[in-house]
């Protein structure tokens, strides 16, 4: 009984989600009220009770500037309330800015929040990629990586790889990224709010770093259960198409809402993917907030505010 009042629940919240994401009807598109000349209202429906029969009004628009209830993350100038190797992370322009150069590659890094370990809460951001091979996003519900853990993938990408003996475009060597044991203090795993450059992968529902990798595509529901492959309940559009509404070299306006076992990213006022996590050998209830660099490339990120569920 249990498990059919969780699938049902589910189901529930992704037919809202995929509603929610088509969108509703403009006011041009809305069916007109009936007045008094138009038909009778069915009985026991008086008029302005009934549909079409006017009494109903669309939902206001969210204004992303509105912070009230919400607690301001970053305060425009300073990185006080973050960690992180700030050889690589620094504020510039009112933004919390990394850059990752062939000359001076970041590997994987992180600039990890010490605000504390919310559980369900909100959190909205604005995020701009330069350059098409970068990759970052907020990770969200983590943990710190314990640094005895073996890394599944040797160097896990901070090596210098192939090409290494080729100097950068600019003439100059290529650099050596950090080594995990430089970043082991803010080297983390759990959840993340995907972003890259490309656009290949941004507002989808990635792990780091422990065993799941991506679970939820951008334009999917997904449902995960114990001992089960990830389920998908709905889509939420065409994947391609919802990439379209994220802005390449611009801003982005990034919203994460953590409810329960469910995880919603949205991206410019689209819905982009949504997780509803019932494996609870994998969930993580609360945890650590910070954000994520890697690839080549730069990241800015300001207005960073978190409101409590």
């Amino acid at each position: 009984m249990k498990t059919v009042k969780t699938l049902a629940a589910a189901s529930a919240a992704a037919v809202f989600v995929f509603v929610l994401a088509r969108g509703v009807p403009s006011k041009a598109q809305a069916p007109a009220a009936q007045g008094a000349a138009g038909p009778a209202a069915p009985s026991g429906r008086g008029p302005g009770r009934g549909r079409g029969f006017g009494g109903f009004r669309q939902p206001d628009p969210i204004d992303f500037d509105d912070h009230a209830g919400w607690t301001s993350m970053f305060d425009g100038s300073t990185l006080n309330g973050w960690d992180g190797d700030k050889s690589y992370w620094r504020v510039e322009n009112g933004a919390i800015t990394v850059e990752s150069t062939c000359e001076k590659p970041t590997g994987t890094i992180y600039l990890v929040w010490q605000g504390g370990e919310p559980a369900d809460f909100e959190i909205k951001f604005e995020m701009k990629g330069t350059g098409a091979m970068v990759n970052s996003g907020l990770q969200y519900r983590g943990a710190i990586l314990d640094p005895n853990r073996p890394m599944p993938n040797p160097g896990g990408g901070r090596g210098r790889g192939r090409g290494a003996d080729t100097p950068c475009p600019s003439g100059q060597p290529r650099g050596t990224p950090p080594s995990r044991a430089s970043q082991a203090k803010w080297d983390m795993l759990g959840p993340q709010f995907d972003f890259d450059g490309r656009n290949m992968f941004s507002g989808q529902f990635y792990e780091q770093a422990t065993g799941r990798g991506i679970i939820a595509w951008r334009g999917q529901v997904v449902h995960t259960e114990e001992g089960k492959n990830p389920r998908l309940l709905a889509t939420l559009g065409d994947r391609d198409e919802l990439g379209g509404d994220v802005k390449i070299d611009n801003w982005n306006q990034m919203l994460v809402i953590a409810r329960g076992h469910q995880m919603t990213h949205i991206i410019n006022g689209h819905v982009m993917a949504i997780l509803i996590d019932d494996d609870p050998t994998k969930f993580r209830p609360k945890g650590l907030i910070g954000f994520e660099i890697e690839g080549t490339g730069r990241i800015d990120i300001r207005n960073i505010w978190i409101r409590n569920l």
